[in-house]
């Protein structure tokens, strides 16, 4: 099992989208909501799992000043996409995915996403996740599904 450094996950996300691009469809990565949420890949396990944190901001909270609930969601999102593309090695959409919220979410803290592959087939992958505090309390998880793009060259032209 081999363990990349942020740095290098990076280093192929880059790679990963000059190859992506079909005619003049244009896909951007890390996409504008990685880089909204301040989130950071913290470390890759090459076609198993990926490590990615995000600062809890005030601006994504609910009324009662917690993490809310879309953010949390787009937070696993965040940790999917990326992990998916690496695996595909190709662009990847999501079918479905499934939030379990167990305890609210402080601001003025780091969250940390674990997302893994249970299963890849021809057509789609099967993803887990967990979202945690930096001490390890357990926040969230979830579950996704997600359809493995054929995306001929030329299309969108």
């Amino acid at each position: 099992m081999s363990q990349l450094s942020a740095e290098e996950t990076d280093q192929i996300l880059r790679e990963m989208s000059s190859e992506f691009q079909a005619g003049n469809r244009k896909i951007t990565i890390p996409p504008p909501s990685f880089i909204d949420m301040k989130a950071s890949i913290e470390g890759y396990v090459k076609n198993k799992s990926i490590t990615v944190s995000f600062p809890v901001m005030e601006n994504q909270t609910n009324p009662m000043g917690m993490m809310q609930g879309g953010y949390i969601a787009a937070a696993f999102d965040n940790a999917f996409g990326p992990l998916s593309y690496l695996v595909a090695k190709k662009p990847t959409t999501t079918i479905d995915m499934n939030i379990q919220y167990i305890r609210g979410v402080a601001t003025e803290q780091k969250v940390v996403v674990e997302a893994k592959v249970e299963a890849k087939g021809f057509s789609t992958i099967h993803m887990t996740a967990e979202m945690r505090t930096e001490k390890g309390k357990l926040l969230a998880t979830a579950t996704t599904n997600l359809l493995i793009l054929k995306i001929p060259a030329g299309a969108g032209d």
